[in-house]
């Protein structure tokens, strides 16, 4: 006979996340895989076989050992760590609808907290880096023009790199004021600006491709040497492919990718003292604490803002220490 955690279980993943919320595959496979690590730490380290084990047994003292073996023994990641947790509270969650005498010891396992862990700083080029990095594409030839154009506009609008990918003619606007418009997660879109050397590029490009012609709207903006869209792999080819011409230690050593340079934007777009909620439209974060990042990782930004406060206050004209006859007369005194 099944017992109520097995039950529960199995509706969970079937009725409630595949039926009711239409959770992707790939999501209920990460579901099935928490709980499936639950059971067989259940079995090796409590001694309770899969067929025995029941809602009464899982507690919150359990679910802590548990999230310490995952780390300790499996050697998970904290992110790994919290992943698994979320995906346990929120069987927990469920639960409490299907079974409110149970609400309780529920509410217990939905306290434990994820584990914080220290904030990555932001990978990114600096200003200089990234105009070596653009600078680079030979723009005697056609295929440097296309690479010279796809490196701005990736850079300009701070896209993802599958956002750029599914460009298409129609999302560029070259009349006044020029603009991209992206569509992101959820299918959102959002309206970029463009710079002027991005949208002077743009559109010698289309001119050059015969894409400002009329009927060429649905046309992928950027394609490979067969016609077809550029993929995300084929950007990220690029990338690395000027990397390597810039001769720029640092830049050679560099972990560069396409997210890189949206995180570039970013940050030179906060270093220059633009407003986080502006950053925060041009990457189409649904919550500023997202875009916060920057601010926490632009320490040049903030020395700036602390120059700028003070610089009427603090002087540079302050004689040194021991060029001052008072003060040495006086420190001789003591």
């Amino acid at each position: 006979m099944a017992t109520d955690f097995a039950v529960l279980l199995h509706r969970f993943l079937t009725s409630h996340l595949a039926g009711l919320r239409g959770c992707s595959p790939a999501t209920i496979a990460s579901y099935r895989d928490t709980f499936k690590l639950l059971i067989v730490f259940f079995r090796d380290h409590r001694s309770i076989p899969p067929e025995k084990l029941t809602l009464d047994r899982i507690d919150p003292a359990a679910i802590t050992g548990f999230l310490n073996w995952l780390e300790a023994e499996r050697h998970n990641s904290i992110s790994t760590r919290n992943q698994r947790l979320a995906a346990i509270s929120s069987f927990y969650r469920w639960l409490q609808t299907q079974d409110p005498a149970r609400m309780a010891s529920c509410q217990d396992i939905l306290a434990i907290p994820a584990k914080k862990k220290a904030q990555p700083g932001v990978n990114h080029l600096t200003a200089g880096q990234t105009r070596r990095l653009l600078a680079q594409p030979d723009r005697s030839t056609r295929r440097g023009r296309r690479d010279a154009t796809l490196l701005a506009t990736l850079y300009d609008t701070a896209a993802r790199v599958s956002e750029l990918a599914d460009l298409a003619v129609r999302d560029i606007r070259l009349q006044p004021p020029p603009l991209a418009v992206l569509t992101g997660k959820g299918r959102k879109t959002r309206h970029v600006p463009l710079g002027g050397n991005t949208a002077a590029l743009l559109n010698a490009y289309l001119a050059e491709h015969g894409l400002d012609k009329p009927g060429r709207d649905d046309h992928p903006l950027f394609v490979n040497q067969h016609g077809s869209k550029l993929s995300r792999g084929g950007i990220a080819w690029i990338i690395r492919k000027y990397q390597a011409r810039t001769g720029d230690p640092a830049l050679l050593s560099a972990d560069l990718s396409p997210h890189v340079l949206r995180h570039s934007k970013a940050m030179h777009l906060c270093e220059a003292g633009v407003p986080l909620p502006y950053i925060r439209d041009i990457l189409g974060h649904v919550d500023l604490s997202t875009t916060e990042i920057y601010a926490r990782a632009s320490t040049e930004a903030k020395r700036k803002a602390l120059e700028a406060a003070y610089t009427d206050i603090v002087t540079d004209d302050l004689p040194e220490w021991n060029q001052d006859p008072g003060l040495l007369n006086w420190l001789a005194s003591l």
